[in-house]
This record gives C-alpha cells, sequence and structure tokens, in this order.
C-alpha cells in the first residue's frame, strides 16, 4: 500500500488582549485612562503657555504612536509637566513654531540616543539624583501654578479648597472612578449652576472640534536656518534627554509591578518617533506618565498595547464630542488637580528625619543640590547631568580610598611581600604607590595582585625588584607601585613588620599562581 503522510496546519495563537476578560480590561482602563488625562493634558498645556488644544493632540499622537512603537506595554506617554517646563521658555520667547521645531529636533535625538543604547547608561543614574529629580520636578509643577492663585475673584479659593478636599476623600469610597475627574465634574457642575464669574479653560483658548492635521513647522528656511537650529538645539537636547529619563525611569517601574521585562532600547526610540510624530501634527510633545501609568496598570489592572492606543483614541473622542463642556471647567479645578500632583510626585519619605540619620552625607548633598541647580535653572536636564557627574565624583573619591596594601616580611628577612587589596582604578593608583616602606625593605620585593578587583590582571601575577638597586626618585611608570611606602607601615622598621612564621605561610603568594 502506498504510504500516506499527513500534513497539519500551524495552529494560529489568538492575541492575548482578544479574550473576553482581558479585552473588558484593557477598554475599561483605556477609557478611565482618557478621562483623568483631560484635565492633566489641559494644565501642562497652560504651563507650556500654549492653548490647551495643543496638550491635548500631544497626548494623542503620543499614546496612539507609542502603542505600536513602544517598547514597553500598558504604559501611558503624553504631555507631561517635565517637557512643559522644558518648553515654555521657547514658546514664550519665540513663538509655537519654534516649539514645534523643537519638539521634531528632540525626537531626533532621542532616536539616535535610543539607536546608540542610551538606555544602558541610565543604571549610571544614581538614586539620589533620581529621588532629587523627582522632588524637583514637583517643586517646579507647584511654582508653576502659583499665578493662577494670584489676582483672580475671590471665589476661586474656595472652588480650590473644595477640589483638593474631594480629591482626598473621594478615593476613600471608591477608586474605580479618578478623584481628580469627579472634583473636576462637581466644581464645573457647581459654576455652572451657580453662575460663578471664575476664569475658565475658555479663557485660555479653544479646544479642538476636528482631529489633527499633519503640518510643517511656521519657522523661517531660509539663510536664517541655521541660526534657528543654533537656538533650538539646547531646548531639544533638553527636551530629549528629560523625556528618556522620565521614560525609561516609568518603565523600570512597571516592570517591577508586573514582574516583566520591557525592551528599553525600543522604548527609547519608540519615544523619539512619537515626538516626531507629535510634532508633525502640532503637539507640544511628551514622554511617559508616571500617574496615568499607574492608573493603568496598578489601579485598572492593563498589561497590553491595547489599553494604551484606546487611551488616546477616547482622549480625543471626549475633546470633539464634549468640547463645550470641557471649555466651562473652571482653572481652580485643574490647579487643584495639578497641587495635588505635587504633593504626590515629592517623595516625602526621602527627607523624613529618619531618613536623612540613615543616609551618607554625600546622598544627601547630591540629592540636595540636584534640586537646588533644577529649580533655579528651571531646567531639569541640567540639574539631572550636574549631579550625576558630582555623585560619581563622590563615589570615585570614596573607592579611592579602598585600596590597602598589607606586608608580610619572610622568616628570614631577605624578602618582603605585598598584598594589594581592594578597587585599583586612576583615583586609588596615585594613593597606591605611596603606601610602600622604601627604607626598609629587604633586597626583595613581592607584590601580590590576587586580591586586587580591577578589570585587567598584570601580565605576571608578582612584581619584584630590589630597593637597593634602583632608588626611590627613578620610579618607572608601569613598575613604580612596587617602589613605594605601605600605608599600613608608616614609621615602620623591619623589625616591626609582620613576620611569616613558616615557610608554608610565606608561600602562597609565590606558589598559588
Amino acid at each position: 500500500m502506498p504510504s500516506t503522510s499527513t500534513f497539519t496546519l500551524p495552529r494560529l495563537t489568538r492575541p492575548t488582549w482578544l479574550s473576553p476578560k482581558v479585552l473588558r480590561t484593557e477598554v475599561l482602563a483605556g477609557l478611565v485612562v482618557a478621562l483623568a488625562l483631560i484635565p492633566e493634558a489641559i494644565s501642562f498645556s497652560i504651563i507650556a503657555g500654549v492653548d490647551p488644544s495643543v496638550g491635548l493632540f500631544a497626548s494623542f499622537t503620543m499614546a496612539v504612536v507609542i502603542s505600536i512603537v513602544g517598547g514597553r506595554p500598558a504604559m501611558i506617554s503624553a504631555a507631561t509637566g517635565a517637557i512643559a517646563l522644558v518648553v515654555a521658555p521657547l514658546a514664550r520667547e519665540h513663538g509655537f513654531g519654534y516649539l514645534i521645531a523643537t519638539v521634531i529636533l528632540g525626537g531626533l535625538i532621542q532616536i539616535v540616543l535610543g539607536s546608540l543604547g542610551v538606555a544602558k547608561l541610565m543604571r549610571f543614574v544614581p538614586r539620589s539624583v533620581m529621588v532629587g529629580f523627582v522632588n524637583a520636578l514637583a517643586i517646579l509643577i507647584f511654582l508653576a501654578q502659583v499665578p493662577q492663585l494670584i489676582d483672580v475673584p475671590w471665589a476661586v479659593y474656595p472652588l480650590f479648597a473644595g477640589g483638593l478636599l474631594i480629591m482626598v476623600l473621594f478615593p476613600k469610597l471608591t477608586k474605580v472612578v479618578p478623584a481628580p475627574l469627579v472634583s473636576i465634574i462637581a466644581l464645573t457642575a457647581l459654576t455652572i449652576g451657580a453662575g460663578i464669574a471664575v476664569p475658565t479653560v475658555g479663557d485660555e483658548g479653544k479646544l479642538p472640534s476636528s482631529l489633527p492635521v499633519p503640518g510643517i513647522p511656521d519657522v523661517p528656511f531660509t539663510w536664517a536656518t541655521l541660526t534657528l537650529i543654533t537656538l533650538i538645539t539646547p531646548y531639544a537636547i533638553a527636551f530629549a534627554l528629560v523625556g528618556l529619563m522620565e521614560s525609561l525611569m516609568t518603565a523600570k517601574l512597571v516592570d517591577d509591578i508586573t514582574d516583566t521585562h520591557s525592551n528599553k532600547t525600543r522604548e527609547s526610540i519608540g519615544q523619539g518617533i512619537a515626538n516626531v510624530v507629535t510634532g508633525f501634527f502640532g503637539g507640544m510633545g511628551g514622554c511617559a506618565m508616571i500617574g496615568q501609568t499607574m492608573i493603568n496598570v496598578k489601579t485598572s489592572g492593563a498589561r497590553t498595547r491595547l489599553s494604551t492606543f484606546l487611551a488616546g483614541t477616547f482622549l480625543m473622542i471626549l475633546c470633539i464630542v464634549f468640547g463645550p463642556v470641557v471649555s466651562d471647567i473652571p482653572m481652580a479645578a485643574l490647579v487643584a488637580v495639578m497641587v495635588l500632583v505635587s504633593f504626590a510626585t515629592f517623595d516625602w519619605h526621602s527627607v523624613a528625619p529618619a531618613t536623612l540619620k540613615r543616609m551618607p552625607t554625600g546622598e544627601i548633598s547630591v540629592m540636595v543640590i540636584t534640586v537646588v541647580v533644577v529649580v533655579a535653572t528651571d531646567n531639569l536636564a541640567i540639574g539631572v547631568i550636574a549631579d550625576t557627574i558630582t555623585a560619581m565624583v563622590i563615589v570615585a573619591r570614596r573607592v579611592a580610598h579602598l585600596v590597602t596594601v598589607s606586608p608580610l616580611l619572610d622568616p628570614d628577612g631577605e624578602q618582603v611581600t605585598y598584598t594589594v587589596t581592594g578597587e585599583l582604578f586612576f583615583a586609588s593608583s596615585n594613593d597606591l604607590v605611596y603606601q610602600f616602606d622604601y627604607a626598609n625593605d629587604p633586597d626583595r620585593v613581592v607584590i601580590d595582585w590576587a586580591r586586587r578587583t580591577s578589570g585587567k590582571r598584570p601580565r605576571s601575577p608578582h612584581l619584584t625588584r630590589s630597593p637597593r638597586s634602583t632608588p626611590p626618585a627613578a620610579r618607572p611608570s608601569r613598575s613604580s607601585a612596587s617602589t613605594r611606602r605601605a600605608r599600613p607601615c608608616t614609621a615602620r622598621s623591619a623589625a616591626n613588620w609582620p613576620v611569616a612564621t613558616d615557610q608554608r605561610e610565606s608561600q602562597p603568594a609565590l606558589s598559588h599562581r
């Protein structure tokens, strides 16, 4: 009988988010995040000094694009306070067209940095700098709200206090609906129903009534183009660095919460692509949002890219369909939201007396310097870069003094063995050369590198020389470590050195290799 063969079609697996339970979770999570995004996007637009539609467009395009090209599923990217603070001076001094050009250039820089593997450098940013960065961001967001509470009608103040009270007490009843959204709805209904005349979102600018359309930044493309690039490049670099730092920190936080790993390099490149697209669609740019991501991942339980995509989609639907209602939102409600966000963002544990008592002085100094530099310069990137370098110098200075040299004199007194222990690099080597006793060395000196922890070992396990044949003044660069005095033996004579009790105790440094 002829042999028969069977052919089995490959089984197609259904995406995880198509499961009815997962789909319901992702859709509800996207809706809740979209509702919570509206007040924050408008508030960040006001901080940046642009129309509310600019922040809303940015939140829409960032969320939709990053859901496709990003490296961390379920993380929310939109217009943020950090980005708003970076671009606000440029928008105020040079206009909206220069802001859009900065967003596009900043996105291109992020793509380049992501391709070069900048995500791997985040491990060199100390935690003290991270804490200072977060605290400085919270202070800047709070200071940006102060002008909205000066020279305003008296009714603004009770509305502001009422908004804070609602956002503090409502989560104790339920966390299904974001408390900021409840506060905004309640205060808006109160001002409209009672006819209270207070500044509203509509006074700040017109909300969008249609989807954004692509365009080119309104900037000169003539001989002045070089001047334009020179002008916006510092802002674009700060934009790229701040966006990447916030996004990568948020991605790491989501990794810890979900116990999964994300592609940080893809996320870095994805942030750049999303910002380039956002710039051409007239948005102010953005990055990952810690607060909204926590709502999506921790509160709502979302785990896939679908929730991020739906958050952006629902956001634009709410703006286009319910635009007139959003225009009547009182500014006091948004100020209350941002003040609460600033207080929630600040790491109060980091400044608690008990914490400060346990922290090393160097880490406290770096954290304080980060906050001072960021608040003084109004530039998050400058503060983080400057204080990362400061922290590295402090660590290098601390490690440089951890190298020790221990001498061991043979019983016959003809040889001394120096054992080098600790981190050996350019800073510690400067002290190492002063830790050998030239005057009292016997004829034969052995330097044992077995316990040093530098990355590259010498060709020979020991360096030997006769100190009497080579005077201390002649110190070759490669063998100088074998010609100098050990710190533990300062002012010691050969008679006071530790002596090996027998031949077996004096041999391991010579025979173990």
